[in-house]
């Protein structure tokens, strides 16, 4: 008869060997995303939020704070880099993945399954990109990660403070992106609807968690508050899109999207975990499924129906992934299913990669999303400061926010680069008095309507500029007279 002791420390060492080993394994990929993150040139949104790093507040026309406060940790460890901009992004997925690891292991004890969920979620497009570009969804993925984390060990039968860290996560990711919101609903119905966790609402701990998320967001709302309600009007707005004559080619979009970012066999896998986790959801109020159902399926229901009004854009349903990775790991499903999918998963997103930092692959400018994105913006620069030396223009403006940040961030030291839109002046940027003052701008040549009449005394276009590389990037360029001050944009 085996000896059960000896068994017992086989299994021990095993599952050992298996984290040490997965540990290792996310070392090595978050160098390889680190090299990616410091090599691809910046994207418009990352400049966009680089420049907010040098306003910061406790909120942002378009977004909580949180991008912004990474981005200045960031810099200040790497400099005024693209790294220095990125460099948390590598750091929190390695972190948020052996969260999730753990996650797992106390939902579904044993390795496999935390393994595999750790393997699926990475080797999706959505994390593996979305972890060497610096974008809210940055660290909204890691808290909602984080939260998922500490819920998962209250479903297991946790002490209660497991609830005041969800508190804090769950506080820090509304401090990172308005969804958040849904990781409360999910929360909040997880509790209601299963028997089992249902007496925590008798305890302080649950509710003390609520305060402190409460608090957390509290200095968005007052920004909000002090600024018109920006952010939710930005945001909330979305919700009264309704053309349901359009529905058939937005939600299409939505699947063709999601397809493609969490790749198409990872996409599978994990829409098999949702049905899964509905299943034993709804058969017997089990803890485990119904925590994972609870915080997937809102979103997938309101980004549904934000189809019937709008595109849905393919990072908004990245919050659903780390659940769902979780519970398609937990599907009784032989294992070369989940290795097959991850490693189409990790070739993908390594093609993504190679194109990101090198450019190598061949592909079409118009179909080459990269280009489409980052391509020639230094040549934009370069083309934009001639015309500015030739006509001794005393500022540079540009009334598209990608553009000025672009050329905030690439632009010499010196040149005085101006936003003239109106979310500018919802930072605390400072006004630079050029009223009077002769400059560029510099505009998408694609647009119809002339320069702004209100902001430039007049304006004659003196030439167009292009992004070398992108298609279709044609830009005119002004020779403008300010009325007053505009926004000062920072530099490098």
């Amino acid at each position: 008869m085996p000896n059960r002791t000896g068994c017992d420390e086989d299994r021990a060492g095993v599952r050992l060997a298996t984290s040490r080993s997965l540990v290792l394994a996310l070392a090595a990929l978050t160098a390889i995303r680190l090299i990616v993150a410091a090599t691809a040139p910046l994207a418009p949104d990352e400049t966009y939020y680089w420049v907010w790093s040098h306003a910061l507040a406790f909120g942002y026309f378009d977004h909580p704070p949180m991008v912004a406060l990474w981005i200045k940790a960031g810099s200040a460890l790497a400099g005024q880099t693209a790294l220095g901009v990125r460099l948390l992004g590598p750091l929190a997925a390695e972190l948020a993945s052996l969260m999730l690891f753990d996650a797992a292991r106390v939902l579904f004890p044993g390795t496999r399954t935390a393994v595999a969920a750790v393997v699926l979620l990475n080797a999706t497009l959505l994390l593996g990109v979305g972890t060497v570009i610096m974008t809210p969804d940055s660290p909204l993925l890691f808290f909602w990660t984080a939260t998922l984390w500490a819920m998962a060990h209250v479903a297991a039968g946790g002490s209660g403070r497991w609830w005041l860290a969800a508190g804090l996560f769950g506080g820090l990711a509304l401090d990172s992106k308005y969804t958040a919101l849904f990781l409360w609903i999910g929360i909040g119905l997880w509790v209601l609807l299963v028997p089992a966790v249902r007496p925590w609402l008798r305890r302080w701990q649950p509710w003390a968690a609520c305060a402190t998320g409460a608090l957390l967001f509290a200095p968005v709302l007052a920004w909000n508050a002090a600024h018109g309600w920006a952010g939710f009007v930005r945001q909330g707005g979305r919700v009264e899109d309704w053309r349901p004559a359009r529905a058939a080619g937005f939600l299409a979009e939505l699947l063709g999207g999601q397809i493609g970012l969490a790749t198409p066999l990872v996409f599978a896998l994990c829409m098999g975990g949702l049905v899964a986790a509905m299943r034993h959801a709804w058969r017997s109020r089990d803890p485990a499924w119904s925590l994972l159902a609870a915080l997937s399926l809102p979103p997938v229901l309101v980004f549904v129906q934000h189809a019937f009004g709008d595109r849905v854009q393919g990072n908004w349903p990245a919050v659903i992934y780390p659940a769902l990775a979780i519970a398609a790991a937990a599907m009784p499903a032989p294992r070369r299913w989940w290795i097959g999918a991850a490693a189409l998963g990790f070739v993908v997103t390594g093609l993504a990669y190679l194109q990101a930092a090198t450019g190598l692959i061949p592909l079409p400018p118009r179909f080459d999303p990269v280009a489409v994105r980052l391509a020639g913006w230094d040549s934009l620069a370069e083309q934009v400061e001639r015309l500015r030396t030739e006509s001794d223009a005393a500022f540079v403006a540009a009334d598209g926010y990608a553009t000025a940040s672009e050329l905030a961030w690439r632009m010499p030291a010196g040149t005085l680069i101006a936003g003239a839109e109106e979310r500018w002046r919802l930072t605390t940027l400072a006004l630079a008095p050029v009223g009077g003052e002769t400059g560029l701008l510099v505009r998408d040549a694609s647009r119809t309507d002339p320069p702004d009449p209100a902001i430039w005394r007049d304006a004659m276009r003196i030439g167009s500029a292009f992004r070398t590389g992108a298609p279709g990037s044609v830009f005119a360029v002004y020779r403008v007279t300010a009325r007053g001050s505009t926004v000062a944009l920072p530099h490098r």
